[in-house]
């Protein structure tokens, strides 16, 4: 689960996002507008799928790294999406099984799936959410009474803050989820990117295909992604494309030029 829906009203005859990844992922929970658009996609790089699931894979070993070697046992899971395979709280209670996950996601239809999918998991919690409005967010029953504020949390912005289309509100949106970070918090942010040269015609018709729709996006450079992070301390390597942070091995599947417009990072706060 880790794709925003981009509106709270439920929405059968256009593309959502959480859909669209559902899609790209080879799942069934997806309907003919959010297929089309798939195929929009595909026409563009055909290396789209295999951008989903590097972008899963990545979440994976950040995760693995948080549990494992920072101790970090609570997460919130911004803009969750439908569920999927290795979910953010299975891949965290992998390695700890008491650790605590919050999803938020303002589409009806990721919450309704997500609430029957954690029934049977007392650690895992939806809050139905607008993360566009921290300040509402951080005050839902939810996630308050089931992240400790006191503690350190994984906070995980993945493929969200790119469809904030504004400059400064996604600024001022990430900054805000930042702040009420206590000192030792993680920050996990992906942002598509335009890296110029060669790349940046397909990331003008990448952002062709999704102008108009719920999914509309913005590539922003390097240097206004790492903004996101001031005050953090970076992780090594930094803003990496996805598949070069911490590859677990060898790369098997060739990369297309769109492997190169996705970056991600993670970051403590000091």
């Amino acid at each position: 689960m880790h794709e925003p829906a981009a509106h709270g009203l439920l929405d059968f005859e256009g593309p959502t996002l959480a859909r669209l990844v559902d899609a790209l992922l080879g799942g069934r929970d997806n309907y003919a507008a959010d297929r089309a658009l798939v195929e929009q996609l595909v026409a563009v790089d055909p290396g789209v799928r295999q951008l989903a699931r590097d972008h899963r894979d990545w979440v994976v070993r950040c995760l693995r790294l948080l549990v494992t070697a920072h101790g970090i046992d609570q997460f919130i899971d911004i803009g969750s999406g439908l569920p999927t395979t290795d979910n953010t709280h299975q891949i965290a209670q992998r390695y700890n099984a008491e650790a605590r996950v919050v999803y938020v996601d303002n589409d009806p239809v990721v919450q309704a799936y997500g609430r029957a999918l954690l029934e049977e998991n007392d650690l895992t919690h939806m809050a139905p959410c607008d993360f566009t409005d921290p300040s509402a967010a951080l005050a839902s029953v939810e996630l308050f009474k089931n992240v400790d504020f006191e503690r350190p949390i994984g906070l995980m912005l993945c493929s969200v803050v790119h469809h904030i289309l504004d400059d400064d509100e996604a600024d001022t949106v990430v900054r805000a989820w930042v702040d009420v970070l206590p000192r030792g918090s993680f920050v996990m942010l992906t942002h598509d990117i335009d890296p110029g040269g060669e790349h940046s015609a397909l990331v003008r018709r990448l952002d062709e295909v999704l102008a108009g729709t719920p999914l509309a996006s913005v590539h922003r450079t390097r240097e206004q992604i790492e903004g996101y992070f001031a005050g953090l301390d970076l992780i090594e390597p930094g803003v990496s494309l996805l598949h070069a942070w911490w590859p677990d091995g060898p790369r098997v599947r060739p990369l297309t030029p769109i492997s190169y417009t996705v970056v991600g990072a993670l970051a403590r706060k000091p």
